[in-house]
């Protein structure tokens, strides 16, 4: 989406049309961008603030503070490995660390092929079954580092559906 596409300019007109009578609808037009395209990069904030009149730098600060947010592309399968206290003392940054091993990628990227990204994240609110790791909204309980490799392969068999 590096240069925007008629259509995408259209359809990013149109959500923010959606929200024309709100007082305050940056984050509701901002959330609706990141889940059609899955990314809300520059070209598309300059566009919202033209639409909204809300500036670049309050946008661009709305994007970068909320981890809902990505400036960049997210693979298919986002991988988020809760670093919260909880599963942190359970283990959770070796299961990290076997991730990034396997994808070769580190926390915040993306593999080359789009397929995965990683994430740490600082708690995902499953303390109860720590070490957690949520993928795609699923969560995956008490994720131990030997179940790590066949996790990214049954994500890879998935891959093309």
């Amino acid at each position: 989406m590096a240069q925007l596409s008629e259509n995408a300019i259209v359809q990013i007109n149109e959500i923010c049309d959606r929200y024309a009578d709100e007082k305050t609808p940056l984050m509701m037009i901002l959330s609706d961008i990141q889940k059609e395209y899955g990314y809300i990069p520059l070209e598309v904030q300059e566009l919202v603030s033209q639409r909204t009149g809300v500036s670049v730098a309050e946008i661009y600060g709305v994007v970068t503070f909320y981890s809902f947010f990505s400036l960049k592309p997210k693979g298919k399968y986002v991988i988020g490995c809760c670093l919260g206290t909880a599963c942190y003392v359970k283990g959770a940054q070796q299961v990290v660390d076997k991730f990034t091993e396997i994808l070769k990628i580190n926390p915040g990227e993306t593999t080359e092929d789009g397929l995965f990204t990683l994430d740490a994240l600082r708690c995902i609110g499953a303390c109860a079954i720590a070490p957690a790791v949520s993928i795609n909204g699923k969560v995956y309980p008490k994720v131990k580092v030997s179940e790590v490799p066949g996790i990214i392969d049954e994500l890879r068999e998935k891959g093309g559906e």
